[in-house]
């Protein structure tokens, strides 16, 4: 017996179904979508952001007063001499006191700058590590993006041959073809399947990278990637990447900041080498009860103590930070140089990648499309035999593939002239 249903309920049902296909579409993301969630959702990234904060609240302690110290004595029990009896409240004095240790050579201002330095090198090391991670970031987004046109590039090649198949099957049935050789087309399909499939694991493992690094549980089938996959054949001269990336490098900075810091600690080992001294004020009440005419005593004073530093005048402090000064600048040296070495060498990739490219964008792949066009439209025609049909296939999809290999290895390798000057100059 077959059940009748309402109109709307048919149509509500509808209406979910298209709400919940509307929902689990996949969302495609450009490359500066995906560098925003990188950066607020990494948890490498956010780790060390939360130590540079570490380091700001280390600011307050350093600049911090030392605290006063308060005493208090209390003492004088006695014995009444008219009658012997032990009173122990009576003749009590009380004495509180209130120290304070001053410190001079502006110790306390020496602190809090050195805190504060130290803090803009973890600042500049931690833009040093999202420095790094983007680039691993946009090495998994250009793997995304070269695995997805591989992909399209495939279906493309698949759809083209099966579409020589159909023609190949007419052909046969015209007897134009024998059937062996209509059999040895239909066999390299199994290559074209082949490829198809390897193209969609990897652009699966692509993206499955790209979501690890955002820290995401997306499923892969829901996420997508969305982009320019393309050169540009003109670059900027290698002095201005030089000169970008000396003032921009986080890793330079955070060299030269560490020098000053080094310069500041010195500077406070001096200042730790000086005398402090603790000031001190006191008041003392006492009941004279061995007066015969007993009145109180009250009596104040102040005190000044000065540690005599005849030994210990923080010597090894002062050589050590003296070292400290001479490595950072070396340090700063290196990383300098560093730079340059960096930015030639991700130049030179670049520019290696262009030059490759530009003769397939200008010539081979149009001629390894004009030679498969025109070999099959021969073949069909029954003048080109089935060996030159399947070589010139394979031409076509080698220049392909080669094409793209070399699109991704340039988009790689302006990412690591991204890095190299320490921020994005090319996209």
């Amino acid at each position: 017996m077959k059940k009748s249903f309402p109109c709307g309920f048919a149509l509500a049902a509808a209406a979910l179904l298209c709400r919940a296909t509307w929902c689990q579409a996949p969302q495609s993301l450009t490359w500066d979508q995906v560098k925003a969630r990188f950066e607020a959702t990494n948890p490498v990234l956010k780790a060390d952001a939360d130590s540079v904060d570490e380091l700001r609240a280390a600011e307050i302690t350093a600049f911090l007063r030392p605290n006063p110290q308060f005493t208090t004595t209390v003492d004088g029990t006695q014995i009444a001499p008219n009658n012997g009896a032990w009173h122990p409240l009576s003749g009590t004095f009380v004495e509180p006191a209130i120290t304070y240790l001053h410190e001079r050579d502006h110790k306390r201002e020496l602190r809090l700058e050195s805190a504060q330095q130290g803090t803009k090198v973890a600042e500049s090391q931690h833009e040093d590590l999202k420095r790094t991670l983007e680039f691993t970031l946009r090495a998994a987004f250009v793997n995304a993006l070269e695995a997805k046109a591989v992909v399209e590039v495939a279906k493309a090649d698949l759809d083209y041959y099966d579409h020589i198949i159909a023609i190949s099957r007419d052909r046969l049935s015209a007897g134009d073809i024998a059937q062996i050789d209509f059999d040895r087309i239909e066999l390299m399909r199994v290559q074209y399947e082949s490829e198809l499939q390897t193209a969609n694991v990897n652009l699966r493992t692509a993206k499955i990278q790209l979501l690890t690094l955002l820290n995401e549980r997306t499923p892969v089938e829901q996420f997508e990637v969305t982009g320019p996959f393309d050169f540009n054949d003109t670059i900027r001269p290698l002095d201005e990447f030089r000169q970008m990336a000396l003032d921009a490098r986080p890793d330079l900075q955070a060299a030269l900041q560490a020098a000053q810091q080094a310069a500041t600690n010195h500077k406070l080992a001096n200042a730790n080498g000086s005398t402090d001294p603790t000031f001190g004020a006191w008041y003392m009440w006492n009941s004279a009860v061995n007066n015969p005419n007993p009145i109180d005593l009250q009596t104040i004073g102040l005190s000044v103590s000065v540690p005599l530093r005849i030994f210990d005048r923080n010597q090894g402090e002062k050589k050590r930070t003296q070292i400290d000064i001479d490595r950072t600048q070396r340090m700063t040296d290196a990383a300098r140089a560093q730079v340059f070495s960096d930015v030639d060498t991700a130049y030179a990739q670049v520019q290696e990648n262009i030059d490759l490219l530009k003769p397939y964008k200008d010539k081979y792949n149009q001629e390894a499309l004009h030679i498969r066009d025109t070999v099959t439209y021969s073949y069909q025609q029954g003048g080109a035999s089935l060996t030159e049909f399947l070589n010139a296939q394979s031409e076509y999809r080698t220049v392909q593939l080669a094409y793209l290999q070399l699109v991704g290895a340039y988009l790689t390798a302006a990412g690591q002239l991204n890095l190299a000057v320490g921020r994005e100059v090319l996209q």
